[in-house]
């Protein structure tokens, strides 16, 4: 088998990025792999449906798979506007009518969490609270019960100092998802975001009541209260892009 018929065997097994670093070693390997078939075979598998016309839609498949091909990369996202330490979160529970906890917390605070875990908490609550991922937590001292026989809601408003501007991060949600195994009760509601903004989808802000196990089944004793974004923003900097972009009064 001659030197030509092996590049040629080897290229249509090739991915775009590696076929084209071949273009580009020297004259004959960039003859050989603009070969329009090999471009053929790559657009075939990311486009199938493009390779049943006669033609291709533009002078070759070669143009069309560079023409349409992202590279991924990985960008590094801006620096935030916002700094915790000109925010300020203010915190209302209620049960019923009644209201059981409120509070205005300092954004340094939420990022401070909580150092000394109560010793009556289960393992996995442990392990979350011990484990280096990004947290919001605000430790409840003292500590406050929240019966489980009647309606638990939230509300969270986070206000700037620079401008004395507020956003609302949940209006008055319930907390009707109590997970037992994790202990921790749950509300969420969607984030409303400036129009400004009009195209960003959907996200939720939770907050969690986390509450030792007291072998009480009709109240919690709540020690911690988290809030979080889930996937939408797992850092510092992502929650502070993400607050900056709420519908500010």
């Amino acid at each position: 088998m001659s030197y030509v018929e092996i590049l040629k065997a080897v290229f249509p097994l090739l991915e775009g990025a590696d076929l084209a670093s071949c273009v580009a070693v020297c004259k004959q390997w960039r003859d050989i792999a603009q070969d329009d078939y090999f471009w053929k075979c790559l657009c075939a598998k990311r486009w199938p449906s493009i390779c049943k016309r006669p033609n291709p839609p533009t002078v070759t498949y070669y143009k069309l798979y560079k023409t349409f091909y992202k590279h991924q990369r990985q960008q590094t996202p801006l620096p935030p506007r916002l700094s915790f330490d000109s925010l300020e979160f203010f915190i209302d529970i209620w049960t019923g009518d009644k209201l059981i906890f409120s509070e205005v917390v300092s954004g340094p605070v939420l990022q401070t969490g909580i150092k000394s875990p109560p010793p009556a908490i289960c393992d996995r609550l442990r392990f979350h609270l011990e484990s280096p991922d990004y947290k919001m937590i605000l430790p409840v001292e003292p500590r406050f019960k929240a019966p489980l026989g009647e309606t638990v809601s939230v509300s969270v408003l986070v206000g700037r100092k620079d401008n004395n501007k507020v956003a609302c991060i949940i209006n008055k949600s319930v907390f009707d998802y109590i997970d037992r195994t994790a202990y921790r009760a749950m509300a969420f509601d969607y984030l409303g975001f400036s129009p400004a903004h009009p195209f960003v989808p959907g996200i939720r802000a939770w907050i969690s009541l986390l509450f030792v196990d007291d072998k009480n089944d009709s109240v919690i004793d709540v020690f911690g209260i988290e809030i979080d974004f889930c996937d939408a923003a797992k850092s510092r900097d992502e929650v502070l892009w993400l607050l900056d972009i709420l519908d500010w009064k």
